[in-house]
């Protein structure tokens, strides 16, 4: 039920979220087997309107980060109060939560894997343990897998895939000690096909 459900999302938005990890590179995909809109009007591909769109794209966005309504509109609200580029901050918002940052290192091939990485107690912030999700990580910031942790099944043979990750601009990976660290703010500049995010702020800005 939860693999329909997630890829219930990527039919929903017409794109491939890459929320069930491996499973999304494979025959298996349902945008492979079922590449059209959930429902009996779903092949005939209507058009949507600029809210529409709009409502998509939020919903594109949301989903890739497995961030709930509640907790996505907060960002907004926290966007609209800054100066400068209400996208940027929505961006750093997001990129910056841990769950996501763990998956951006590479140490799991899903968000959801890695929220549940989190919760469970398994991630050092600075040493320190830190099992809330939407915890948003700064410059500076050191990552690390708790030593106990790192014998359980969910981390074998890490440091071997490791070495295939290529991880943003921003962070950076020591692949043997499996330790990252945060360079520097995620902002549009390191980041490509994260979504319309200005089409976002006009949906919420209505």
């Amino acid at each position: 039920m939860i693999i329909k459900s997630k890829c219930k999302k990527c039919r929903r938005t017409n794109q491939k979220l890459f929320l069930k990890g491996d499973r999304c590179d494979t025959q298996k995909c349902a945008m492979v087997k079922r590449p059209y809109i959930p429902g009996d009007h779903g092949k005939s591909r209507r058009r949507f309107s600029e809210y529409g769109t709009q409502l998509n794209e939020k919903q594109k966005v949301r989903y890739t980060y497995g961030v709930s309504e509640k907790q996505f509109k907060k960002y907004f609200k926290e966007a609209i109060e800054q100066k400068g580029d209400k996208g940027d901050f929505l961006v750093k918002k997001l990129e910056s939560r841990l769950d996501n940052v763990v998956f951006r290192l590479g140490w799991g091939k899903s968000r959801s894997l890695t929220r549940q990485m989190v919760n469970h107690g398994h991630i050092l912030v600075n040493d320190k343990k830190v099992d809330i999700p939407s915890y948003q990580v700064k410059k500076d910031d050191v990552i690390k897998i708790k030593e106990n942790s790192k014998k359980l099944v969910l981390f074998k043979d890490l440091k071997v895939s490791l070495k295939k990750i290529k991880v943003p601009a921003w962070l950076s990976l020591d692949g043997q000690k499996i330790e990252g660290t945060v360079n520097t703010n995620p902002d549009f500049e390191n980041l490509k096909n994260i979504g319309e995010i200005n089409m976002i702020i006009e949906y919420y800005s209505r």
